[in-house]
């Protein structure tokens, strides 16, 4: 079958045109910008790309493709989804082509929650892959213990992250809804993604559609000290649920030892010990609850939390989560994926855990659909309160414009601390301000989840001189 996909170099939308080219399909695709890194690992794999949405690409094949897979960064009014409408071709959302031709009779193990779903999921897929499982998988993300961010696998496991984000412009159900686990992780759950969702209640409501899908002989791995999921379970669970949490109430629970290890408990006995490697880029509580929901998933296929604990003792984590970047002058910069308040408080405070009492100089892009509505922006002063010094950047003009004054919001800070945060719409005043603050021994962390001009390298630059 020839594939073609539109939108595909979006991490999610890459991972399904991988895995179809592993199950031996012909795939195209094209996007409105083609670039490296995604371009090179799909070209590759003998995926032919096409730059942009114009409909003359359709005169371009010899034969019409059999299928168009639509990623949700198309919309109405796209010139080639207009013509696909128009000529009647068929076409489908890539969830639901995941679902009906990669998922169906497998048993897909789903890793849903506002944070953490990227390094959870890939936990759980290094666990699965180190105890010989030969799972398939897709993430959000390039997991360091592997090579791709998707493949389709050689068993019946497969783990997924589970977004909650609209399918597509024709089906704006959650993602999720699509892949009905046999195991499903909830691992936390808060109020993001404003530009579709309304409200909290809103999000809820996806998570309990999810919860249905779930059979009888499945399992529920919860949070057990999340409200909002709370909510989700009370409106109904046809699953047994197991809940994992700090607090030794749970089925699952955690020790917290020296160097961010920690000692697993299940229902209140301890049964493994986790210990991170010094690489492993690991590091804060929210991590070790990560951890905790990963060896309480793959207990339900039979990998003891022991077995377990061996793979993640050599587990490495994402591309982009406290990943270090470089170290110049003895000051290093880290990059990190964090964009939501809760996300850039748990950031930062696992660095702060790492680092102790040297500085931290944080250097964030409050660039999400979220962030620039400002439904969060009273909570970002808070989330900082850790670093030594903020800088922030928000462009005035374009469509990565904040809506809202960043200077204003992050005064607070600068209430209690004059000068501790400093705001820029200019990205190489930005970074020459950032170079003149840093001194040997700190650390740079920037947050954003876009490219952010390529502030790293240019720090690094900057900090060399």
């Amino acid at each position: 079958m020839h594939i073609h996909i539109l939108g595909i170099c979006g991490t999610f939308m890459g991972g399904i045109a991988a895995i179809a080219r592993q199950a031996g399909h012909r795939v195209t695709g094209c996007d409105a910008n083609v670039y490296p890194p995604m371009s090179i690992q799909l070209e590759a794999q003998g995926i032919e790309l096409i730059e942009g949405f114009s409909p003359d690409q359709l005169l371009q094949f010899e034969t019409m493709p059999d299928l168009f897979v639509i990623g949700n960064v198309v919309s109405r009014g796209n010139p080639l989804m207009e013509a696909i409408l128009n000529q009647g071709l068929p076409y489908i959302s890539g969830p639901q082509w995941l679902g009906e031709q990669v998922l169906y009779g497998r048993h897909v193990l789903a890793v849903a929650g506002t944070h953490g779903k990227t390094t959870t999921s890939a936990m759980l897929t290094w666990i699965l892959e180190f105890n010989g499982y030969k799972p398939g998988y897709l993430i959000g993300g390039v997991p360091l213990n592997f090579t791709v961010s998707a493949r389709l696998g050689e068993s019946k496991y497969f783990v997924i992250e589970a977004d909650e984000y609209d399918t597509a412009f024709f089906d704006k159900r959650s993602k999720f809804v699509h892949y009905r686990p046999r195991t499903a992780l909830l691992n936390n759950l808060e109020f993001d993604h404003a530009d579709i969702f309304a409200d909290l209640a809103a999000i809820e409501t996806q998570f309990h559609h999810l919860v249905r899908t779930v059979p009888g002989d499945g399992l529920l791995v919860v949070n057990g000290e999340e409200p909002a999921l709370a909510n989700v379970i009370t409106r109904g669970a046809w699953a047994p649920v197991e809940h994992f949490g700090h607090e030794s109430s749970n089925e699952w629970s955690f020790i917290s030892q020296d160097g961010d290890g920690f000692i697993v408990c299940q229902s209140g006995k301890e049964v493994a010990k986790v210990t991170w490697a010094m690489d492993s880029g690991v590091m804060g509580r929210h991590n070790q609850l990560n951890a905790l929901a990963a060896i309480a998933s793959a207990n339900h296929i039979g990998i003891s939390p022991a077995d377990s604990a061996r793979a993640l003792a050599e587990f490495k984590n994402v591309k982009r989560r406290l990943e270090t970047i470089g170290v110049a002058n003895d000051i290093t910069v880290y990059d990190d994926f964090a964009h939501h308040p809760t996300a850039i408080t748990t950031t930062v405070d696992g660095l702060r855990r790492r680092v102790g009492k040297a500085r931290i100089l944080a250097v964030l892009e409050p660039r999400s659909n979220t962030m620039k509505l400002g439904v969060m922006k009273a909570q970002l002063p808070g989330s900082l309160s850790q670093a030594d010094v903020v800088f922030a950047y928000g462009a005035n003009t374009g469509k990565e414009s904040l809506g809202w004054d960043l200077a204003e919001v992050l005064s607070p800070l600068n209430a209690k601390e004059q000068g501790k945060a400093q705001a820029f719409d200019d990205l190489d005043a930005l970074v020459n301000a950032v170079a003149k603050e840093a001194r040997p021994g700190d650390h740079i962390l920037v947050m954003s989840n876009g490219g952010f001009g390529g502030v790293h390298q240019k720090l690094l630059k900057a900090i060399t001189v």
